[in-house]
C-alpha cells in the first residue's frame, strides 16, 4: 500500500521564491466520502487521478496513476465537483530537502502553503525561515476542503 506522509505550514513572507517558475495546477474531486476522495489533478503537462484516504494527520494511505491529458481534462470540466482547486507549485530547496509551496489561485487566492514529504513520522526537518504556522492536523487546510470552501 502506497503511504504519503507529509507536514504542512502556511507561508510567510516572500524568501521562499526562488528561480522556480512553477507550474499551473488544476484539481477536481470526483467522489468524496467520509473515508476518501478520489481527484483528478492536471500539474503542467501531466495529468494523474489519485484515491485518498480522507483526514487530517501526517500518513494517509494514497495511490496515484497517470491519465492522459485529454481526459482529465474532461473529467475537470464535466464531473469533477465545482469550483476546481488552482494553484500554482514551486520546488524550493532547503536544507538538503525539496519543499512544495503552492500558491493558491482563484476562490484561494491569497493562500500560501509549504509541505514536505517525509520517509517516516519520526523524520527531524529544518524548518526554512518562511514557514509559519503549521497546518499538517488542520482540517481547513486539506485541499479537497479548500475546493469546497473560500479561503478567508
Amino acid at each position: 500500500m502506497a503511504i504519503e506522509i507529509e507536514r504542512k505550514f502556511l507561508v510567510t513572507g516572500e524568501g521562499w521564491r526562488s528561480g522556480d517558475k512553477g507550474q499551473f495546477c488544476q484539481q477536481g474531486y470526483l467522489s468524496i466520502t467520509d473515508e476518501m476522495a478520489v481527484r483528478v489533478r492536471i500539474l503542467g503537462e501531466t495529468a494523474s487521478i489519485t484515491v485518498k484516504a480522507m483526514g487530517a494527520s501526517l500518513s494517509r494511505p494514497e495511490f496515484e496513476y497517470p491519465v492522459p491529458f485529454d481526459d482529465a481534462q474532461e473529467m475537470l470540466t464535466r464531473y469533477c465537483l465545482k469550483p476546481i482547486v488552482e494553484k500554482i507549485r514551486y520546488h524550493v530547496e532547503h536544507a538538503g530537502e525539496t519543499w512544495e509551496v503552492d500558491e493558491f489561485q482563484g476562490v484561494n487566492a491569497g493562500l500560501v502553503l509549504a509541505e514536505i514529504e517525509l520517509e517516516n513520522e519520526q523524520q527531524a526537518i529544518e524548518l526554512p525561515e518562511w514557514t509559519g504556522n503549521e497546518v499538517t492536523e488542520d482540517k481547513y487546510y486539506i485541499e479537497i476542503n479548500l475546493g469546497l470552501v473560500t479561503y478567508k
